[in-house]
């Protein structure tokens, strides 16, 4: 076991109005006009847009391409009885799911100083976007979507968003000219297939995306890998009930730090990073003393070559971050982890958030944790990792959960629109996961 510093300490208990909270993973629910300002007229037409369908739900398009579903994906605030999987409407999910000055109140009424936000209808590695008309379209849209995201969404409160761009899939150099334009915008995250394979890409095995991995390590850009960015979910057959995919989701997960632990790209690029998220972390310690275990009985014949010396335990803690929203499990094993690399995170506003209660539900969780090791994966290592100072542009008294709640005591944290939850919900769930299958 690896034992690191700051655990098991005897600090006094933490308030949840004294906690600094950054989130590394919530979503965006693109506004329908984010495109106009940033694609050039003579790609306008090309633009992707907004469609009403028959049964009176609004869907993202590409071309003849539709985009991921709002659903689940939209429910901040509301109860679980009616949380839908259909598509829905902007105005059947809280304003803070698609307007930054929104996201913004709401963020400050869950006690939320900032985020990293992952994109929504493009797929969750932006995977839409390099599936258009050809490939120049494709990158001016990609482009745009960046511009939009990095300019308009982080730009308008700089200190309460870590940037995080998209890349084209449909080849490697492209992708690494556009980490270099991202991080000249100060953005240091792109969110990147937790399994390009299943896209139909190159596997990060084959070295094809070298390109793309030099410049991340180069303008120390973190890779981002979000369950479910390869369009796929975990399963067993295609008749299995939702609870199984949604028990498993953290499956993909294994299968990304599965290839990364014996993948020969740590040779080549030492310090490059990659992230785990959406998948919690409890699970993490088993499978490295599995990788340790598979390399001492099996590597006479498997002929892994350590990259830099190091097993997949010391590669893991070194290079891989991770992060988890309520993981009782996780926090029970960290000292098995490299603090240093785990983060937290709320996942708004999605169905699994814990929206605007995080503060709360995080004391419970730390019970027994000393503070240094509670600062660290609330906001120390995201804002080390990606590059991100808030206290910069906003004093540090002013970030905390009190704080920040102080200032949007009127949000009404509950969410009312939309419909109960029906048979129309199972329906669009079986539909969704036949198309990803």
């Amino acid at each position: 076991m690896l034992a690191y510093p700051g655990l098991g300490g005897h600090d006094a208990p933490v308030e949840a109005d004294d906690l600094i909270l950054i989130s590394v993973d919530d979503h965006i629910c693109e506004p329908a006009g984010m495109f106009d300002a940033h694609v050039p007229d003579r790609y306008r037409d090309a633009s992707p847009r907004v469609v009403e369908g028959p049964d009176g739900s609004l869907q993202w398009w590409y071309g003849d391409r539709p985009g991921r579903n709002l659903g689940l994906n939209a429910v901040a605030g509301k109860a679980p009885e009616t949380f839908n999987v259909d598509p829905l409407r902007y105005e059947d999910m809280r304003a803070g799911c698609y307007d930054v000055h929104a996201r913004v109140r709401d963020m400050s009424a869950g006690g939320q100083l900032a985020g990293l936000n992952f994109p929504n209808w493009t797929g969750f590695s932006g995977q839409v976007l390099s599936t258009g008309p050809d490939r120049d379209t494709n990158l001016v849209m990609i482009r745009a979507y960046n511009d939009w995201h990095v300019d308009e969404w982080c730009g308008a409160y700089p200190e309460r968003f870590i940037p995080c761009g998209i890349v084209p899939l449909f080849d490697a150099d492209d992708a690494a000219r556009e980490v270099h334009r991202l991080a000249a915008k100060g953005c240091h995250a792109i969110t990147f297939s937790e399994n390009p394979a299943g896209l139909g890409m190159p596997s990060i095995h084959s070295g094809a995306w070298d390109p793309l991995f030099a410049a991340c390590a180069e303008t120390e850009t973190v890779l981002c890998c979000h369950v479910g960015s390869s369009s796929k979910s975990a399963s067993t057959s295609p008749d299995a009930p939702p609870p199984v995919p949604m028990n498993l989701s953290s499956v993909m997960a294994i299968y990304t730090l599965g290839d990364l632990l014996w993948s020969d790209l740590w040779a080549r690029f030492p310090t490059l990073r990659f992230a785990l998220t959406e998948g919690d972390i409890g699970w993490i310690p088993y499978f490295l003393q599995r990788g340790e275990h598979s390399l001492a009985r099996h590597n006479g014949w498997m002929r892994h070559e350590k990259p830099q010396g190091r097993g997949p335990t010391q590669l893991f803690h070194d290079q891989i971050l991770c992060c988890f929203i309520e993981d009782a499990v996780g926090v029970q094993l960290l000292d098995r982890f490299n603090v240093a690399n785990v983060c937290w995170e709320s996942d708004y506003p999605h169905s699994d958030s814990s929206w605007p209660d995080a503060p709360e539900h995080l004391v419970e969780l730390f019970a027994g944790i000393d503070r240094a090791t509670i600062d660290a994966i609330t906001h120390e290592n995201a804002m080390r990792h990606y590059r991100f100072d808030p206290f910069a542009v906003r004093p540090r008294a002013a970030c905390t959960v009190a704080a920040l709640r102080t200032e949007a005591g009127d949000v009404d944290t509950v969410t009312t629109s939309g419909r109960p939850a029906d048979e129309r919900d199972l329906a669009a769930w079986q539909r969704l996961t036949t198309r990803a299958r």
